[in-house]
């Protein structure tokens, strides 16, 4: 019975936005099938994709069942007690905003996240100068956030959407991003030394001045993107290219390894004699490339 309740207000919603089931799949980055049989009844949608679906179609968690709590949008909780004793050593407030439905709300500067986040959806929210550190972002639907001057050193960001967001100066220092989409980001002057990159949709993003060493990306699809500067001891294994450009750079001691890399541009770039190797293996186009002198 709830599920053909859920599938028939999801139908209701979609209508009401004139738009297709084909259409709304699209956005969630699922079949027309699935949406589909979510609206016949046949199957519902996890409470992570309810969330997405919320934000999209324009409603509340609450309008596709009664069984849905508006605690369930996103709770703060504090682990402090105002009575310690001076033997204790004073617990840290442990914000837990799993499973949230945050819009247009300023959490700037926020900090002890950690593994408290996940399977939530943020739209037009401010993190700036947060400390992010260590976080687990896992099931996440982050739309047009800033999260400028933040630091995601060590972060894990799992099967999660990240689009049109801010993330200028960052520290993404040994973070690792995987099944992830992230699309029309800014990250200009965001450090990636360390940063792992599996299994993703890269594509679109602002690479301004951005720090690229010990960067790896690893079955990702790269696409409509540019690399500027310094490049060493980077790592593209079995990537998809599309309009990815190297501008202006100096790669050093880079590791290529693709069937083809023709659909990679080279401009003004200097690469040093391994790397050249791996480019010409892959048959990329090296005329905008000279050899680095020993």
């Amino acid at each position: 019975m709830e599920t053909k309740m859920i599938g028939n207000k999801i139908a209701e919603a979609r209508k009401k936005l004139n738009i297709s089931q084909a259409q709304l799949a699209e956005q969630l980055f699922i079949s027309a099938q699935a949406v589909g049989k979510w609206e016949r009844g046949e199957s519902m949608p996890d409470i992570v994709t309810l969330n997405r679906l919320a934000a999209i179609l324009g409603v509340d968690l609450n309008y596709f069942s009664e069984s849905f709590h508006a605690g369930e949008t996103g709770t703060v909780t504090g682990d402090s007690s105002h009575e310690t004793s001076s033997d204790e050593p004073e617990k840290k407030l442990s914000w837990d905003m799993s499973r949230g439905n945050w819009v247009d709300a300023d959490f700037s500067g926020l900090k002890n996240l950690h593994e408290k986040f996940s399977g939530s959806n943020m739209q037009r929210c401010m993190f700036i100068s947060s400390d992010l550190s260590g976080l687990l972002l896992k099931g996440n639907h982050v739309v047009g956030c800033d999260f400028s001057g933040s630091d995601f050193s060590n972060s894990n960001i799992k099967n999660s959407y990240l689009n049109n967001d801010k993330l200028k100066d960052c520290s993404l220092q040994e973070a690792e991003f995987s099944g992830s989409h992230v699309n029309g980001c800014d990250f200009s002057g965001a450090d990636f030394t360390g940063v792992k990159m599996k299994s993703c949709d890269f594509s679109k993003n602002t690479l301004t001045d951005a720090v690229w060493n010990r960067t790896s990306f690893m079955g990702t699809q790269l696409t409509d993107i540019t690399f500027e500067g310094a490049i060493e001891d980077c790592y593209f294994e079995n990537c998809a290219f599309k309009k990815v450009t190297f501008q202006n750079s100096t790669i050093t001691n880079t590791f290529f390894k693709n069937r083809s890399l023709k659909r990679i541009r080279f401009v003004d770039c200097q690469v040093d004699q391994i790397t050249y190797a791996f480019l010409k293996n892959g048959k990329a186009d090296v005329s905008g490339i000279t050899l680095l002198t020993t």
